[in-house]
Parts: C-alpha cells; structure tokens; sequence
C-alpha cells in the first residue's frame, strides 16, 4: 500500500515539475530572423500583401516532456521492484529521476533532425510587415499576392 502511495506521489511531482516547463508562446516556429527589422510574427485573422522573401529555416528539434513523463514512470516502476522499506522508496526516486533523464534524451535524439520550414515575409497592404513560417511555400514566389488567413499565407 506504501508503495503505491509513493508511485502516486512521484507521478504528481513530476507533472508538476513538467508542467512548469511549458511553453506558452503562441509561436511556436519564431526563429527571430525578421522580428528585429520591423516584422511582426503576430497571428492575424486575415489580411492581404505581397511577399517580400522565402528562406528556408530549420526548425528546432526540441522536447515536449512526453519523453521525461513516460521515462520517469518506466523508472520508478523498475525502482520499486528493488529492496524494501526506505531503500525501496530510495530506489523509487532514483529510477524516476534516471528514467525521465533518459526518456528526455531518447526523445531529443528523435527529434534532433529538426524539420525544414519556410519563413515567408510579406508586406501588408496597409504597410505592416509580417513573417509567416509554415511547413511549405507550395507555389509562392517573391512577389506574389497572397491572403494571410490565421497564420498561414495563401496565393491569392
């Protein structure tokens, strides 16, 4: 029954803790290219312009904590199964801390090739500048027209 309870306390720490690594920016491709030079990355309903450059950016590979949650569970069950009392929970907490520090690596180390991405500035008809990067750039070229409809650019 103890241990149980010590599972369930690990689990709730390590959501807690995990939990106050999250990101909260609403965009999540900034690669801060353009944002010193008059770009502005904001997400906007609509609007109309003319591309101004392409460049192709890779984004980076990052964690989501997905990796550290899983391995901190994995790790605290092998930890239980060793020793009793205090050197149960001892080993517990070392497996949790172990699994999520090597969970976190297995994940960063899928995701280290980073994705190929396109940042897309665009000159708003009403003389703004905006940056949009999106996963493709399809059939846009400098200079065309396009429609910018909730972060993504359109020919337009």
């Amino acid at each position: 029954m103890k241990s149980t309870h010590t599972i369930a306390a690990l689990c709730i720490a390590s959501t807690a803790i995990l939990s106050g690594c999250a990101s909260t920016s609403s965009t999540p491709y900034n690669s801060g290219g353009y944002n010193n030079s008059g770009y502005n990355n904001t997400n906007v309903s609509s609007g109309y312009g003319t591309i101004n450059s392409i460049q192709a950016v890779r984004s980076g590979g990052g964690t989501s904590g997905s990796g550290a949650v899983v391995g901190g569970l994995v790790g605290a069950l092998v930890g239980n199964q060793v020793g009793s009392g205090s050197g149960r929970t001892a080993a517990t907490i070392a497996g949790a801390v172990g699994g999520a520090a090597l969970g976190n690596n297995v994940e960063a180390n899928r995701n280290a090739g980073g994705q190929d991405m396109y940042q897309i500035n665009i000159r708003l008809d009403n003389g703004e500048y905006r940056s949009v990067t999106q996963d493709s750039v399809y059939d846009l070229r400098v200079g065309n027209r396009v429609r910018m409809v909730d972060g993504r650019v359109y020919r337009y």
